[in-house]
């Protein structure tokens, strides 16, 4: 389920993260899903969407980081 609009993101990603961070994760999630579709290429027994997830937040950790005040900043 690749996310076409930033409104369609999880409401833990939209709350949390500024904009472009949000951009990050849904071109990393999208991606993902598609890079990950067999069962095969994914890690354990994680679902498709579970790993989708990990790799968009891996993404995001490696441009954004959590402040003093639990807030994502560059």
């Amino acid at each position: 389920m690749p996310y076409n609009k930033l409104t369609e993101l999880p409401e833990q990603v939209k709350n949390a993260l500024p904009a472009h961070g949000q951009e990050i994760y849904q071109a990393a999630f999208n991606n993902a899903w598609q890079e990950y579709k067999n069962p095969q290429d994914r890690k354990e027994s994680n679902s498709r969407e579970e790993t989708a997830h990990k790799v968009a937040w891996a993404a995001v950790k490696n441009v954004y980081h959590k402040n003093k005040f639990g807030e994502w900043t560059r």
